[in-house]
């Protein structure tokens, strides 16, 4: 009895370790199972979005496919792929999943060349990224997003592309600059809190695996 007890924790332990690993990163899609996610309170995520090469929100039934948990500072970490004209995105500190435009911000996924404001890495309509690091459509990228208090920072393919200070958004509708942004009667400031991380569905197929996360204390 002692030994099937000792064998059980240790294959417990062996377990989450290989979940979380020795860098802190949990996995929270597992590869093969909707357990977790969600396209809205209490929906959970049809198994048919799970697929061969990760997780598909298009066609879920929500427009944005979101972890169940909330999460405030933390370091996002995920691959994901593209198909031709797909119009997809990032969806970090959200606060309410019925209403995730209004109440969280856009990290944009698309399949563009530029590096304007809905360009790959783009704050969407917020803060453009510095280059377009994103991969042709078919290849895989990787994407890192850390946020820190009011600052969130992305990095795709090993570039640092660009980063948003939420502090410096006092004004609802407007940038720091003063030019309007698409937002109207939403401060930016106020989304320095926990919420939820979610993938888009924009009406084309787009693949997300390796999904972890990294709590910061």
């Amino acid at each position: 009895m002692l030994r099937l007890v000792t064998t059980a924790l240790f294959a417990l332990a062996f377990s989450s370790a290989a979940l979380a690993g020795d860098d802190g990163f949990v996995r929270i899609f597992d590869g093969s199972s909707p357990s977790g996610w969600l396209i809205g309170q209490d929906k959970p995520l049809p198994a048919k979005n799970v697929q061969s090469d990760g997780l598909n929100p298009h066609g879920s039934g929500g427009y944005v496919v979101f972890h169940e948990k909330r999460y405030g500072d933390y370091v996002f970490d995920f691959d994901y792929k593209l198909t031709r004209h797909c119009n997809s995105g990032v969806f970090v500190r959200v606060g309410s999943m019925d209403d995730p435009v209004m109440t969280g911000l856009e990290v944009a996924l698309d399949d563009t060349r530029g590096h304007g404001r809905h360009d790959p890495g783009a704050f969407y309509d917020l803060v453009p990224p510095r280059v377009n690091a994103q991969k042709p459509i078919g290849q895989w990228n990787h994407m890192t997003i850390t946020a820190k208090g009011p600052r969130i920072d992305v990095v795709l393919n090993g570039e640092a592309v660009s980063s948003i200070n939420l502090d410096a958004f006092t004004e609802p509708g407007k940038r720091p600059d003063g030019s309007r942004h698409k937002f109207e009667g939403v401060r930016i400031k106020d989304f320095n809190r926990p919420g939820y991380v979610g993938f888009q569905d924009h009406g084309s197929d787009c693949w997300f695996k390796n999904v972890k996360i990294k709590e910061m204390k």
